[in-house]
């Protein structure tokens, strides 16, 4: 496994499955040069850089899966190629002595198949890695998922505010354990997460967009397929592209966040 220098790492799972809308060529253009620490797995080898030696993983994104923290080890064992979630982002970080991870939309409590628990919850619990996300997604329950967090001795701390109001879209206010206005490296800690919203005036509006991508995640999960791309791909198409382009914003937000908080931990 690779030896890295950073106090970070950024998942892949969004980038690779999640906003197909947006090019390679964008990709490339849009992700700050610094920010070389996007983590995948190809073929059971760990892999971490930045954008352009990111982007051949993500032209073969049809033919791999998504690794979270409790498959990890056997795609490293079976040579498998798969794009890290929050947790498998977690779980690498762990390995290297990395204290930070960064996700966007992070998973959570909900109904879809075999995700009821979303492995990103029991991680934050305890894999020693502080995680920076944006939100848990909008068809999760949300106030479940941060009353989840909470009860098994996790810090949930806004950035900015004191309540998750949603990720994509505006929605019911939770309350959170902290207010932070200006975090500095003292909160890179295990069991500890940070929710860097994307602000409320950026959202999607339209909340039937929300409803039909669930159905769609639905369908896609019966057929054996994942919920959560077909789910946010919906919402990217019904939004004309603007849901890609709110994530791919927030998650190099949440990347800057994670470099200045490590540089001055």
């Amino acid at each position: 496994m690779e030896v890295v220098d950073r106090g970070f790492l950024v998942e892949s799972a969004l980038l690779t499955h999640g906003i197909s809308s947006i090019s390679n060529e964008e990709m490339l253009e849009i992700w700050p040069d610094d920010l070389d620490a996007i983590a995948w797995v190809d073929e059971g080898r760990v892999m971490i850089g930045g954008m352009a030696e990111y982007l051949p993983f993500r032209d073969k994104s049809k033919d791999v899966t998504r690794i979270d923290c409790y498959s990890f080890q056997g795609s490293l064992d079976d040579g498998i190629s798969g794009a890290l979630t929050a947790s498998g982002t977690m779980e690498l970080c762990s390995r290297l002595g990395i204290r930070l991870a960064v996700t966007c939309g992070m998973g959570g409590i909900g109904n879809v198949p075999g995700e009821e628990l979303c492995p990103d919850l029991p991680a934050l619990e305890t894999i020693p890695v502080a995680l920076i996300s944006t939100s848990p997604k909008d068809r999760l329950d949300i106030e479940a998922t941060i009353s989840w967090l909470s009860d098994h001795g996790v810090g949930v701390c806004g950035i900015g505010t004191e309540y998750c109001t949603g990720y994509l879209f505006k929605l019911t206010k939770v309350k959170l354990d902290k207010h932070l206005d200006s975090p500095d490296g003292s909160v890179v800690r295990e069991r500890t997460l940070l929710l860097n919203p994307i602000p409320e005036h950026e959202r999607i509006g339209d909340l039937a967009i929300l409803s039909k991508a669930d159905e769609v995640g639905h369908r896609a999960a019966a057929q054996g397929a994942f919920y959560h791309p077909a789910a946010n791909n919906e919402i990217d198409r019904l939004s004309a592209g603007h849901a890609a382009r709110i994530q791919l914003k927030s998650i190099i937000a949440n990347a800057k966040l994670a470099k200045e908080l490590t540089a001055r931990s």
